[in-house]
């Protein structure tokens, strides 16, 4: 989803609940093209490159309209966090917006929340990575996989991964390159030039019937994991922070926006036109299967590997963030003290990790037991927590910003949206059990907010 040097970045950040840097110039920043370009790299991962099957599964052809309205969303969320960032340049994350409007209990809840997402997106990531080395070793059991990725992410956090930030800047070129290698490639069968099996290739699609094969509830339903392929922009949008010129957050954000839509929308289409939506399944990337029926076998082996290696970076990148989060969360009393602690061996945090890995373990096992269906349940449940992460940053800014009425509309459209991707998944049967876990996370951070509510309350009073 993002890469370790941006969730660093914004993890180093939330630590800081009331220090800031001041002012709208930062000489020593970037430039606003140069964040869009790391925008594109880290928001593109695991999530698109297959969970967008489950989007394709559920809707067919108008997974395409799918992406629209999730660009779109995603664009108010990041544009209302980024001016967010330039009125107010703390060195604080959304969470420190939500504390500022709402109180401890906001950037508390969200501080958990977001924690909460980012481990099961590695729980995503670590399955996808299963589902996908399965392409060649197809008899072998996915818990089997996902406990071998595990373990050799544990192993690079435990080694400390010097020179990681580096090698994030080639894999994310690795990301991007295998998504233009199936344009340009998917564009040559498209027209002709490439020869191969038309049998059930279904074409442009121009009739209501074709565009919706699955009626607005799989439309509705979709809409998740739409917004799944663009998670990860709540941590770009901070790094506004990092611009030498602050005022020129939301225009780096369109440009990032507009050059993912483009991406995504492109390879999406092909994707529709060139096979049969009922093809697609969750074990397989969407754009291996599109090309299944040409002579090109050197594309699923080439395609599938830079996806594996692109996913287990990120995957690794967020198994850091997380140990870093709580670390950091535990400095800002969020967290208990015990997280807050560090083993002179490189600055490990042993109790920080030992909690990511527990999360880690739980997807082995949930392999174990359901290996039909928990990509798309992990997926699920971690797209709706980041799109609750998300609300926060909306309702934020309509209280820490003084809004004009376009942009009231927009954050309220914004709003909308979010809602119906969240409900998409109770009336679609097989992504219900998604909105169940993440309601479960949501439910057991509800009550710790209460109870520790009354002594924060308490200390108030002391005080």
């Amino acid at each position: 989803m993002v890469d370790k040097q941006n969730m660093s970045s914004v993890f180093q950040k939330y630590s800081s609940q009331s220090g800031g840097s001041g002012g709208g110039e930062n000489k020593e920043g970037i430039s606003w093209w140069h964040l869009s370009l790391i925008g594109v790299g880290c928001t593109i991962g695991i999530g698109y490159f297959l969970g967008s099957g489950l989007g394709i599964k559920s809707t067919g052809p108008s997974i395409v309209i799918s992406f629209l309205i999730a660009a779109l969303g995603t664009y108010i969320v990041y544009n209302l966090l980024a001016k967010m960032t330039a009125e107010d340049p703390q060195d604080g994350s959304f969470c420190y917006y939500a504390n500022k409007a709402y109180g401890r209990w906001a950037g508390f809840s969200c501080g958990w929340n977001f924690w909460s997402a980012n481990i099961l997106i590695i729980g995503s990531q670590l399955t996808a990575l299963g589902l996908l080395s399965k392409f060649w070793f197809p008899h072998v059991p996915l818990w089997i996989f996902a406990a071998i990725y595990a373990a050799l992410s544990i192993l690079v956090v435990l080694l400390g991964a010097k020179g990681f930030g580096k090698v994030e800047d080639v894999l994310a070129i690795i990301k991007t390159s295998a998504i233009l290698m199936f344009i340009i490639i998917g564009a040559l069968v498209f027209i002709g030039i490439i020869d191969g099996s038309t049998e059930g290739r279904p074409g442009v699609p121009t009739s209501y019937t074709e565009i919706f094969p699955e009626g607005l509830k799989g439309f509705w339903g979709s809409l998740i994991f739409a917004f799944y392929a663009y998670g990860g922009v709540e941590v770009i949008g901070l790094m506004a922070m990092e611009l030498k010129h602050r005022e020129d957050a939301p225009k780096a954000g369109k440009v990032m926006l507009t050059l993912l839509a483009i991406v995504y929308l492109i390879s999406l289409t092909l994707v529709v036109t060139l096979v049969s939506y009922t093809k697609i399944t969750e074990k397989e990337s969407p754009f291996v299967t599109a090309l299944a029926n040409y002579d090109l076998t050197f594309f699923p082996h080439v395609f599938n590997a830079a996806i594996i290696i692109a996913g287990f970076s990120t995957m690794t990148a967020a198994l850091f963030g997380v140990t870093t989060l709580l670390v950091t969360m535990a400095k800002s009393g969020d967290a208990p003290k015990l997280f807050e602690k560090k083993l002179k061996f490189r600055e490990l945090p042993l109790a920080s990790l030992s909690l990511a890995v527990v999360g880690l373990l739980s997807s082995v096992i949930a392999a174990l037991l359901l290996p039909g269906k928990i990509f798309e349940y992990i997926t699920t449940a971690a797209g709706i927590l980041l799109l609750y992460n998300w609300m926060f940053i909306i309702v934020s800014a309509l209280k820490n910003l003084e809004n004009k009425m376009w942009d009231k509309i927009l954050a309220f459209l914004g709003i909308l949206f979010i809602i119906a991707a969240v409900s998409g998944t109770v009336v679609e049967k097989t992504s219900r059990f998604g909105f169940f876990v993440s309601f479960a996370f949501v439910g057991v951070i509800g009550i710790c907010t209460l109870i520790l509510s009354r002594k924060w309350k308490k200390e108030e009073q002391s005080t």
